[in-house]
C-alpha cells in the first residue's frame, strides 16, 4: 500500500475509522475516501456499487457496522444480523467488481466459541463451537462475513485479512449507557456522576475480564496487517483486565473511590477473553498506550466533546 493508492475505509467517522484516517494521513497518504451514512448506504447494494465504481479504491478497509454492547445485542438480535449480513455483503462483493487489490474487514472476537476450545483463543480455533448466546447474532453475521472471504479467495484469487477485534475504545466511541460497550458506557456514567455529585452504577459484579485495544493502536496495527497479514488476525494486546480494574482506574483519576455501586441484577456478559497475538506480533505490531493512559485520554475527549460525541 503505498502513498497514492486510493483508500476507501466504510465507518470512517467510527470509532476506529477516525483514528484509521488521523494515522494514515499522517504518514502521507492523501487519498482517503471516507464511506458512511452519509455518503453511501452500505445496506444499498446499488447504491453502495455506484459509490465502489465511481470511487475506484485500490485498497478498502471495511470497518462499517451495525454494532452495539451486551444488552443492545440481546434487544436487537433480528436488526443486528440483517444490518450487518447487507453491510458486508455488499461490500465485499463490490471490492470483487471493482477489483481491489485487498480488503481488509473487521470481523469480531464475539464470534469465537464459547466455551472457548483453549485459551488464548487462536484463530485457527474460530470455527470450534458456537459463539455466546448474547452475542450470537452479531456473532453469526460477522462468520458468515469470513466464509464469504474465504469463498472468494478461492474462486476469485480476492485478497483479504479478516480482522477478530477485541474491545476497541477511544475517541470518537460511541457513549451510549444502555445499549454501548462497556467502556464508553462507563466514562459517560462517571461524567454524568462528577457533574451531579451522584454515585456510579455499574453493570454486573466487575470480575468479567476483557482484552482493551485503545484506537490509535487499532490504526496502526490496521495499516500493518494491509500490509503483512492473509487471512484472519487477531488484534488485541494479549493481556487482560477485569471490569473491576477499569472502574477503578476512572474512580482513581476523578478521586471518586468508594462512589461505586455494583448491579448484581444486569449481565456480566463473558466471564473471560483473552487472545493468542503471535501472528499480529510476528508481523510487527507492539501497543504503545496501556489501559490507564487509553481511559485518561478517552474521558478527556469526551469532556470536550460532550455536546456532540455519539451517544
Amino acid at each position: 500500500m503505498n502513498s497514492n493508492d486510493k483508500i476507501l475505509i466504510t465507518g470512517g467517522n467510527g470509532l476506529i475509522g477516525t483514528a484509521l484516517t488521523r494515522h494514515l494521513s499522517a504518514l502521507g497518504f492523501s487519498n482517503l475516501i471516507i464511506a458512511d451514512i452519509n455518503n453511501c448506504n452500505l445496506k444499498d447494494m446499488e447504491a453502495t456499487l455506484a459509490f465502489f465504481k465511481q470511487q475506484q479504491p485500490d485498497y478498502v478497509f471495511h470497518l462499517a457496522a451495525t454494532v452495539y454492547g451486551v444488552m443492545g445485542n440481546i434487544k436487537n438480535k433480528g436488526m443486528v444480523f440483517l444490518d450487518n449480513i447487507l453491510i458486508n455483503t455488499n461490500v465485499v462483493e463490490c471490492c470483487r467488481q471493482v477489483n481491489v487489490k485487498k480488503i481488509v474487514a473487521m470481523g469480531t472476537s464475539a464470534a469465537y466459541p464459547e466455551p472457548a476450545h483453549s485459551l488464548p483463543l487462536k484463530e485457527k480455533e474460530f470455527w470450534l463451537g458456537e459463539p455466546h448466546y448474547s452475542e450470537s447474532s452479531y456473532a453469526h453475521a460477522k462468520r458468515a462475513m469470513l466464509a464469504h472471504l474465504l469463498a472468494y479467495r478461492e474462486s476469485f484469487a480476492m485478497p483479504f485479512a479478516y480482522v477478530i477485534g477485541t474491545n476497541l475504545y477511544g475517541p470518537n466511541d460511541k457513549f451510549d449507557i444502555e445499549n454501548g460497550h462497556v467502556i464508553p458506557s462507563l466514562i459517560r456514567k462517571f461524567y454524568d456522576a462528577k457533574q451531579n455529585n451522584d454515585f456510579v452504577t455499574v453493570w454486573g459484579n466487575g470480575t468479567a475480564c476483557r482484552d482493551f485495544l485503545y484506537s490509535e493502536d487499532a490504526a496502526c496495527a490496521l495499516h500493518i496487517i494491509m500490509d503483512k497479514v492473509d487471512g484472519p488476525v487477531n488484534l488485541a494486546t494479549g493481556k487482560v483486565h477485569s471490569i473491576q480494574e477499569v472502574t477503578s482506574y476512572l474512580a482513581k483519576y476523578l478521586n471518586m473511590e468508594g462512589m461505586v455501586k455494583w448491579d448484581t441484577t444486569k449481565p456480566n456478559g463473558l466471564a473471560y477473553r483473552e487472545f493468542d497475538v503471535s501472528i499480529l506480533t510476528a508481523a510487527g505490531f507492539k501497543p504503545k498506550i496501556d489501559l490507564e493512559a487509553g481511559l485518561i485520554n478517552t474521558y478527556e475527549w469526551y469532556c470536550r466533546n460532550v455536546s456532540t460525541a455519539r451517544k
